[in-house]
């Protein structure tokens, strides 16, 4: 390991990994399961949407230029002559002084070009359905209430672009559009093994000297939440050989793999020594609290990640690291959580000279501005406390003290990449 650099910033460390990671291959999938995931190619209609102009709401259909000198003091009547109900066309002539009672969707009579809504219209005789006369006190916009043929996509045209990310309302109009299978990139299969002669599966009670595999759990959790799909791995004990054995099986089958403990320089640590052994090696140590021991390397062509074994050191090589990798796999172009500026409320010291990353929550205060309130308890070995936390708030590099008042920047983990907030 000679070769590695001791420490690295957490943005090169960024910048390393996903040197090696591209896209992964593409799938066609049902428009369903596309939700949510990104489009690996362009997109087109196979008929205009929608096909025919129809009624923007329920009213009454009729020619603009009939209502052109209507108003209050010498009102417009016309004769309803015909009912259209979504669903249903109207095939007849409809001469001067005529109109035809129109519902929400239904297409509008070839020869009409506007929709007065029903509400501003008043019924002189009937009920306002086909043989009432109903009476118009202004003019009628040419065009209103209508939505034209087309209006949303022509056939042939392209109506999704690759790249783009399937939003529940895109599954809508790429339905309306015709298109029901979807090009995607595939899903990253994840495998994520637990490192620790100390572990026990849980529901299992630990005895004295062992802990629950608690972080299996989280980082497997944190790997759907990034879209991959996730194999837990069998605990394997401190045993270079087994764990060796375990990286190469699920290296061959998967197209990530995170190991959680045994990353830092113990006697029983072994994930950079077996990273280095079955391939390359080519990062240690990050300039990072917590996290300082984030393991990457490459083996048999698979990313291989080793995380530190607790769990905000894990939580936060997951959320800055291993997560930006997982979505350029699926083809997301953003990458990072938004980043904000917010008021600390509290004093901090500083005793070490890494970035710290500290679980906080952020609200607003009296005064409309943002303000954040680091966690109390910063131990490394809690996850409770980043289940009650919404952000992390970065005290930069240097041993600088930060004063309650003073700006800081808080990274929105909860919050999607997509909101670009800085």
């Amino acid at each position: 390991m000679s070769d590695i650099p001791s420490m690295i910033s957490l943005e090169e460390a960024r910048a390393l990994v996903l040197s090696h990671i591209e896209p992964l291959p593409t799938e066609d999938v049902d428009l369903l399961e596309s939700t949510g995931r990104v489009a690996a190619a362009d997109m087109a209609s196979d008929m205009d949407v929608s096909p025919f102009a129809h009624a923007a709401m329920d009213g009454f259909a009729l020619c603009a230029a009939e209502l052109a000198d209507a108003s209050h003091d010498r009102p417009v009547e016309l004769d309803v002559i015909a009912e259209v109900p979504a669903g249903g066309t109207f095939e007849g002539l409809v001469g001067p002084g005529q109109c035809v009672r129109i519902m929400t969707g239904a297409a509008l009579p070839d020869q009409l070009d506007s929709v007065v809504k029903y509400e501003i219209v008043e019924t002189v005789r009937g009920d306002g359905k086909t043989g009432s006369r109903v009476r118009f006190a202004r003019p009628c916009e040419l065009g209103s209430n209508v939505r034209p043929a087309g209006d949303e996509a022509r056939e042939g045209e392209t109506v999704l672009h690759a790249g783009e990310i399937i939003h529940p309302a895109g599954v809508g109009f790429l339905a309306g559009c015709g298109v029901m299978r979807v090009p995607v990139h595939r899903r990253p299969r994840v495998a994520v093994i637990p490192i620790g002669s100390e572990l026990v599966e849980p529901p299992a009670k630990p005895e004295a000297g062992h802990i629950r595999n608690s972080n299996g759990y989280a980082m497997a959790a944190c790997v759907r939440d990034a879209g991959g799909l996730c194999d837990i791995m069998p605990i394997v004990i401190d045993d270079e050989e087994l764990l060796a054995q375990a990286v190469r099986a699920a290296a061959a089958d998967h197209d990530f793999v995170i190991t959680t403990g045994g990353a830092s320089n113990g006697d029983f640590d072994f994930i950079k020594p077996v990273v280095e052994r079955l391939g390359t090696l080519y990062m240690t140590t990050v300039n990072m609290r917590p996290g300082k021991a984030q393991t990457f390397g490459m083996v048999d062509g698979t990313p291989v990640f080793g995380l530190p074994g607790n769990p905000a050191a894990a939580y936060m090589g997951f959320s800055l690291l291993i997560r930006p990798a997982l979505r350029t796999m699926q083809g997301y172009a953003a990458l990072e959580h938004p980043h904000v500026m917010a008021r600390i409320t509290v004093s901090k010291t500083k005793k070490d000279p890494r970035r710290i990353f500290s679980r906080a929550t952020i609200a607003r205060g009296a005064d409309g501005t943002l303000e954040v309130t680091p966690a109390k308890n910063q131990s490394s070995g809690l996850f409770g406390v980043i289940q009650r936390s919404n952000c992390v708030a970065i005290m930069p590099e240097g041993l600088d003290p930060v004063h309650a008042g003073d700006m800081v920047e808080c990274i929105l983990l909860d919050a999607p990449e997509e909101i670009a907030l800085r």
